[in-house]
């Protein structure tokens, strides 16, 4: 049984050169090596069309290599 691909938006304030790139990149292949991942360094903002993992999986992977979330705006 396959589920389709979903679409998360984390706003990523530690994000600032292509090392963060980088890190993000390796921590979220290790969780979900099919993710797709698109990058706004100025933005500080990242889109991962993830193939297996829900939102809160890859935001644990995230805040575990050093880049947590940002809290949602009210």
């Amino acid at each position: 049984m396959s589920s389709s691909p979903a679409n998360y938006q984390f706003h990523l304030p530690d994000m600032s050169c292509g090392h963060c790139v980088a890190a993000i990149t390796s921590a979220v292949s290790e969780v979900d090596p099919g993710a797709l991942l698109s990058f706004d360094r100025p933005g500080r903002r990242l889109e991962v069309q993830a193939s297996s993992l829900g939102r809160e999986q890859l935001a644990a992977a995230l805040a575990e290599a050093g880049y947590p979330e940002a809290p949602a705006a009210a």
